[in-house]
């Protein structure tokens, strides 16, 4: 089945949620929270990860999290494989924990604002399922998640790095505490504000500005020339298509001497048209919307016309085709 891409490197910093298979609990009793921490801790010796935040809910968790030294997918893997071993042997289970591929959204490291947002979203989780049952019930009496720790009210494992975080804040403990605990009340209120912040969060595949995401497009770039394409989905790959598809409509207007703009203005059925739509059709998975969109094609089934007319011109002298396929090579 396609997957998207996992981008590793040194130094790269993601935020990685799983949960449960068929949403199910991963944590029955307190000791499977102590078990997982614990198995988190090893994997961090054996990955050297640095963990800068992280939330255990019921049935799915969170961690912002830093490889120093790269491997996340093997570290990932053994993480989840090991802690599926010991939850199933404590509960005399067998078969899947954990509701397919976990989700590793890659982060610009360089921008402090990007550790704020993201260990808000981890440490007010409990806040926004509702789990603080009364009105008397802090989040710091929540204990599974590493936002106690940041403010001094439990010990903090040598695996938890708070001071990128408290960096990204400007702030020591005593500062986070009063900061998160005005978190806490705009989640309460239902602020719009903060659905918007965290909306990249929930359905994005990078947390950068432009120049880091081109960047991650690169290396995904890199990372599909070693497997087939149709070996990987998701919006990254998407991203990666739409790069092929302009670097190669560029190539194909400078050989026929045009703009884009020019190119929009002419009909369907023109002939230099037809054999941009060809190019891209043929070199590229990008799709039919896109395709149209940036041509001006209207409707999607002119793409198909566009590919048979160019195709049955054959090798005719002079024919488009044939400079087309230069733009190939």
């Amino acid at each position: 089945m396609p997957r998207s891409p996992r981008i590793e490197y040194p130094g790269a910093v993601y935020h990685v949620m799983c949960r449960g298979d068929r949403r199910e609990a991963i944590f029955k009793v307190d000791e499977d929270r102590l078990r997982f921490l614990e198995t988190l801790g090893q994997a961090c010796e054996r990955m050297e990860w640095r963990i800068h935040g992280y939330v255990l809910m019921p049935n799915h968790y969170h961690l912002l999290l830093e490889t120093p030294s790269g491997g996340l997918v093997d570290g990932m893997r053994w993480l989840q494989t090991t802690y599926t071993a010991r939850f199933n042997a404590r509960h005399h289970l067998c078969g899947h924990l954990f509701q397919g591929r976990y989700k590793a959204i890659i982060m610009d490291p360089g921008e402090p604002g990007y550790f704020r947002t993201v260990s808000d979203y981890i440490h007010l989780n409990p806040v926004r399922a509702r789990m603080l049952k009364t009105a008397s019930e802090r989040l710091e009496d929540f204990p599974w998640s590493s936002y106690p720790a940041y403010i001094g009210k439990a010990a903090r494992p040598f695996w938890l790095d708070t001071k990128r975080v408290l960096g990204s804040c400007g702030l020591n403990r005593q500062g986070y505490l009063q900061y998160i605990q005005g978190r806490v009340r705009d989640v309460l209120g239902k602020s719009e504000f903060l659905s918007a912040e965290w909306k990249s969060i929930r359905r994005g595949w990078v947390l950068g500005g432009d120049g880091f995401r081109e960047e991650m497009l690169e290396r995904i770039g890199e990372r599909m020339k070693t497997r087939k394409r149709e070996s990987y989905s998701g919006e990254e790959v998407k991203g990666q298509d739409r790069r092929k598809a302009e670097a190669l409509l560029q190539k194909g207007l400078q050989a026929l001497k045009a703009n884009l703009k020019d190119v929009r203005n002419w009909k369907s059925t023109d002939k230099r048209k037809q054999a941009l739509t060809w190019l891209i059709r043929s070199a590229t998975p990008v799709s039919c919307e896109w395709i149209c969109e940036q041509l001006n094609l209207g409707h999607r089934s002119n793409i198909s016309r566009a590919v048979r007319a160019v195709e049955m011109r054959g090798d005719d002298r002079g024919c488009l085709k044939s400079i087309m396929l230069q733009c190939k090579d």
